[in-house]
């Protein structure tokens, strides 16, 4: 079954804050060796799948960003001129490009493991005037993530004190679903 007639996602807390442990680490500027220095998280998410439900098993924060490194910097210069909304960020500084040799390790972990990739994670941590929570996917999120059969998770960080957590396939805001944060 594919992952967009999915009804639920289940994500166990510790699944969770592992999430927001990156997050928050990432916002803190602590960054790890090879790690890229951008103060907001991206990753993706894997789990399982049982008929509509999705499980959450397995976090892989992404610690290198190619974004800078051509070809892809061409490409993602273009996308973002034509498709990104301004912001506080430099055109120069948004948007993350997985490192295809660390994409391929996921894949490999969930091919062994027997897990699939159920999307990408990042994280908004800027309020707009027109999108004051930030925890839904922007123009440019729904235009990268088209065509990906994967969900796209969007953690809100705009306030610390309560952090949101949404999923949308292929980052479309109407094909959202239910995450359920599990104890």
């Amino acid at each position: 079954m594919s992952l967009e007639h999915a009804e639920q996602i289940l994500l166990p807390e510790s699944r969770w804050k592992d999430l927001l442990d990156h997050c928050q680490r990432k916002l803190a500027k602590d960054y790890l060796p090879g790690e890229t220095e951008y103060p907001r998280a991206y990753g993706l998410i894997a789990g399982r799948q049982s008929g509509t439900v999705l499980t959450v098993e397995k976090i892989f924060p992404v610690k290198r960003n190619v974004r800078r490194d051509e070809p892809f910097k061409s490409y993602m210069d273009k996308i973002l001129t034509e498709h990104a909304v301004p912001s506080t960020t430099p055109l120069s500084e948004r948007a993350w490009m997985t490192d295809p040799n660390e994409l391929k390790e996921c894949y490999d972990f969930c091919d062994q493991e027997g897990l699939i990739l159920l999307g990408t994670y990042h994280s908004h941590i800027v309020s707009w005037d027109h999108d004051p929570h930030r925890d839904t996917p922007t123009k440019l999120d729904t235009l990268l993530a088209r065509h990906s059969n994967f969900f796209q998770f969007i953690i809100s960080l705009v306030d610390l004190d309560k952090p949101v957590i949404r999923a949308f396939y292929e980052g479309f805001e109407e094909k959202e679903i239910t995450v359920t944060i599990q104890s």
